[in-house]
């Protein structure tokens, strides 16, 4: 898997969006946005794409990447912009990364299974239980 193309796209997507809604929207500044995005970006690969989806659904990594995004705008944002209220901008950012993830975790699914010629062996299994008539097998050996 080309793992330098899927960030780069996960970048871009993810500065366009921050710099829009925390650049624009409510004037903070772009180096700050362009740290957020950075770090938000390697985080967010790392935990949610490279670790999270593979084991699970589209659902749950995007939920997580939600979740990551606003704990990860709101404290960055606290920390950079002490001054200002960044609840609901970290809650509106998170809510456009996490639309985005979604789309992009089909992408990323499709690339794996391209790029994969075996089956993920860390899967979820399907397993079944076995079931017999036979109750104690020691009591055919008796007779």
């Amino acid at each position: 898997m080309n793992h330098i193309k899927s960030i780069a796209i996960k970048a871009i997507a993810t500065l366009v969006l921050l710099f829009v809604v925390l650049g624009l929207v409510y004037e903070m500044p772009f180096g700050d946005v362009v740290f957020i995005t950075i770090t938000l970006g390697v985080l967010s690969y790392l935990i949610g794409d490279l670790f999270i989806l593979p084991r699970t659904n589209n659902t749950v990594a995007s939920i997580s990447d939600l979740v990551l995004a606003f704990a990860l705008i709101y404290m960055m944002s606290e920390g950079l912009e002490p001054t200002g209220e960044w609840m609901v901008p970290a809650l509106i950012s998170s809510i456009g990364v996490a639309a985005f993830e979604a789309f992009f975790h089909k992408y990323l699914s499709r690339q794996m299974e391209n790029n994969s010629s075996t089956p993920n062996a860390t899967g979820r299994m399907n397993l079944g239980t076995e079931a017999s008539e036979e109750l104690d097998p020691q009591d055919n050996y008796d007779k």
